[in-house]
């Protein structure tokens, strides 16, 4: 199957690409600079240039494959409604030529973007075997550069590992390698309309990820007020407090996905995440 990618250099989009190769998929991935193509050519993938702002460069893309997967997100915090409104043009774009096709179209969802996910799952009415995959907030492994490593900056820079509370609120994780293969698996066989949950670590809780950090780092694990939380944390720590637990249970029997890889507290183990 020939797949147009976008978001095909980034940190998710680079490990979906070497799945759809590995499991025998031509894949197109969008770039929008030379370093990028060159990425992609190295990876064994065909560059195609233009950007989420070019429409065009979406359509011709997307015309001429046999399934997208959409990845590419602005996140440009500044104007987060901007950006989310980038990605409904995205999707309502490539939508124009997937309608009636039958052709697979995965796309994931964003935080509040609901506009988005409606645009998609109306598609899945058009004729288009559209899917949504919903991922863990934290897409963990090498290169990685979310919430953990925000965790782990925060406590080189106040001395002090910390959770909220006790400590017992719930984070749920996916490793970014079985992300990649659920984004393939929803390319080959999704139903139309489909909306999957990409999580392995249903919820690990704070404390836990707190402590592996104070011992690799060899400072202090300690907690701290919930009123607290913003102040030490930043931007952060409106959402350190939160207990998302998730399954993927729904997800795993339609697919037979399984995530295989290292979950996430042996992964902050293995050190790679304190590197600087």
């Amino acid at each position: 199957m020939r797949v147009f990618v976008t978001g095909a250099t980034g940190y998710i989009g680079s490990a979906v690409v070497q799945e759809l190769i590995h499991a025998g998929h031509q894949v197109v991935g969008l770039t929008r600079s030379d370093r990028g193509a060159a990425l992609l050519k190295e990876a064994g993938a065909e560059a195609h240039f233009g950007s989420l702002d070019d429409p065009d460069s979406l359509i011709s893309g997307a015309a001429a494959a046999d399934g997208v997967i959409h990845l590419a997100f602005n996140h440009d915090f500044s104007d987060f409604a901007g950006s989310l409104r980038t990605d409904l043009r995205v999707i309502e774009a490539i939508g124009t030529v997937l309608k009636g096709t039958g052709k697979s179209f995965i796309v994931t969802d964003h935080a509040n973007g609901e506009a988005s996910e409606n645009a998609a799952i109306a598609l899945a009415e058009q004729g288009v075997r559209t899917s949504i995959v919903s991922l863990a907030p934290t897409v963990h492994g090498e290169g990685d550069k979310g919430f953990i490593p925000g965790l782990i900056n925060t406590a080189r820079t106040k001395g002090v590992s910390a959770y909220i509370g006790d400590g017992t609120n719930r984070w749920p994780a996916v490793h970014r390698l079985d992300a990649a293969s659920l984004f393939r698996l929803a390319l080959e066989a999704a139903p139309a309309g489909s909306k999957l949950d990409g999580t392995a670590d249903e919820g690990v809780p704070l404390r836990d990820i707190a402590a592996v950090i104070g011992r690799h780092l060899n400072v202090p694990v300690v907690s701290i007020p919930r009123e607290e939380a913003n102040a030490h944390f930043g931007f952060l720590g409106m959402i350190a407090s939160l207990d998302i637990p998730r399954s993927s249970m729904q997800t795993q029997a339609l697919l037979g996905w399984r995530p295989v890889h290292t979950a996430l507290i042996p992964d902050l183990e293995q050190g790679h995440y304190f590197i600087k």
